[in-house]
């Protein structure tokens, strides 16, 4: 059913450009991508795109979707992320699926699936760029429609526009419409963030100012990362009574702020710092860790018998936990591991990236909107001089300790505003406060750009000015897809002169780029000294 342009010669190549640390900054083309995928696994997820791209044809056609294919595109697309789903026959088992719900509301429809080599090779840069920009931008929109939908909020328009969007990959070939897909991909973006936030604040309350330690205690625990606050409250309701502490790692770090999550005193605090570093972080650890999404490494020898998945991430070789057909997980298997290694037997003072010992997460758009007008009257007085959002994803390519370098060059009357695991280059450091607020605000997880628009809008309504016209600049830093739709979001909104690194993408050519540079003012970072200025200019 699969059309392919890969020759028997060619059959362990792939080709992957879609994440930050790709290939020379090109593409992966060998037997392994930078992140660890195989090949096999490469050519298979673009199997998968091509399998919902011919689904997606079919209901534009005028097949009838349902709850079934909404759920296997978001499953599908959420797959197929940067550091997700490593295992070969998972995403044979995801291909089956889209086919047989293709097969369930189109029968006797006999278009084959795409073959995504048609967009990887295809001799127009500039339309394999847009078309790129549309898939990584669905990508990542469907990650959090996934968190949203784990909460019971689903939303027909974001389903309807993954169909539009996967149809328009295979049948558009027009740079203005493109274009324009690209647009609403970061309008729809805007809408599913919303949607989870309004999912995870209904079910575990608005985030408050917390402070989080970083001390490991003595005894069994249990490491969950990812960004799944749904398994999060499950563990942690299986772990009630039974001796097993949690911690979080990397983009969990925010759920310490959710009161319906913080009031379990198990949840101890956090666990080292960002994906990147997980190998050298989990050597040899007495403790089973989770994986709930991305970022997953291949794990090393020394921990892989302690690695835990479930959802869409897989790994070969590694446990996996299923959900059974009410969508509850059984982690009891993984609690009494935790149980058998028994932890360490003394305190771990850990650290972040600067020696920190605790960091301070919670300030989500309510908490921030909650003092607004104190903030506004400190900016009228000149308390505050200037806002900066710095963040977006960590990685692992040399150059990223310039986010580091840039916080700690900021006006001592300056706020940062944080979000994402691109925090953790600076969260720990104690930089003190201006107008009665810490002067690094962390507003959440990635999807949590949402809080920091609902700041920036509020910041430009009290003053009676545009969101460009505010003392506010964007330092943003990416890695994989989720940073792709939320910079469609903060374009489609209109906001220019962002400053993006540590390099751009490779899947933008020399006449998007171009186009973004004129209509919207993005630029590269370059160094600290000339980005500041440029921002406080």
């Amino acid at each position: 059913m699969v059309q392919t342009t890969l020759t028997p010669e060619k059959v362990q190549e792939m080709f992957c450009f879609q994440c930050e640390q790709t290939a020379r900054g090109v593409a992966c083309s060998s037997r392994q991508g930078v992140c660890g995928k195989s090949a096999e696994v490469a050519r298979l997820e673009d199997e998968l795109t091509g399998a919902m791209v011919a689904l997606s044809q079919a209901v534009m056609s005028g097949a009838t979707p349902n709850a079934l294919t909404d759920d296997v595109v978001v499953q599908g697309l959420f797959t197929t992320i940067t550091n997700v789903n490593f295992d070969a026959d998972s995403v044979r088992a995801m291909i089956a699926r889209v086919h047989a719900a293709k097969d369930g509301i189109a029968p006797g429809d006999d278009t084959p699936d795409y073959d995504l080599n048609l967009v990887w090779h295809a001799e127009d840069v500039d339309l394999r760029s847009l078309k790129s920009l549309v898939l990584f931008g669905i990508r990542g929109i469907a990650a959090y429609a996934y968190h949203a939908a784990a909460l019971g909020r689903r939303s027909k328009a974001v389903s309807a526009f993954f169909y539009k969007a996967l149809a328009g990959i295979a049948g558009l070939d027009d740079a203005d419409a493109l274009l324009a897909l690209v647009d609403e991909a970061g309008a729809v973006n805007l809408e599913c963030m919303a949607l989870l936030d309004e999912a995870n604040t209904s079910s575990y309350g608005t985030p408050v100012p917390t402070e989080v330690p970083l001390t490991v205690e003595p005894g069994p625990f249990v490491v969950v990362t990812g960004h799944d606050l749904c398994d999060l409250k499950e563990l942690l309701e299986q772990t009630e009574g039974t001796g097993v502490n949690v911690y979080t790692h990397g983009e969990m770090l925010p759920a310490h702020a959710y009161p319906e999550l913080k009031c379990y005193p198990q949840l101890k605090g956090n666990f080292g710092t960002a994906w990147q570093n997980q190998q050298r972080e989990f050597d040899a650890i007495p403790a089973p860790v989770l994986w709930t999404t991305n970022c997953l490494m291949p794990p090393r020898g020394s921990y892989g018998d302690r690695v835990w998945t479930t959802g869409v991430v897989e790994y070969p070789g590694c446990a996996h936990v299923e959900a059974d057909e009410r969508g509850h997980k059984d982690f009891s298997a993984l609690i009494a591991q935790a149980k058998e290694l028994g932890g360490y037997a003394e305190p771990q003072e850990l650290t972040g990236i600067n020696g920190g010992h605790r960091v301070t997460v919670g300030f989500g758009h309510a908490s921030v909107l909650g003092v607004a007008d104190k903030v506004v009257d400190a900016v009228k007085a000149g308390q505050i001089s200037h806002f900066f959002l710095v963040g977006g994803c960590d990685g692992a390519k040399p150059g990223r300790n310039y986010y580091t370098d840039f916080v700690k060059a900021t006006p001592e009357d300056s706020v940062i505003l944080t979000l994402a695991c691109g925090k953790f280059r600076f969260n720990d450091l104690d930089l003190g406060t201006v107008a009665g607020l810490p002067r690094i605000l962390d507003m959440g997880q990635c999807n949590d750009a949402y809080s920091a628009i609902q700041v920036a809008v509020a910041l430009a309504k009290a003053f009676d000015c545009g969101v460009n016209e505010l003392p506010l600049s964007f330092v943003l830093s990416w890695y994989e897809q989720k940073a792709v739709c939320i910079l469609l979001t903060l374009l489609h909104l209109g906001i220019k002169d962002i400053l993006l690194g540590p390099s751009l993408p490779a899947f933008i050519s020399p006449n998007v780029l171009d186009v973004l540079v004129r209509n919207y003012g993005i630029a590269p970072t370059t160094n600290v000294e000339d980005d500041l200025a440029k921002c406080l200019a």
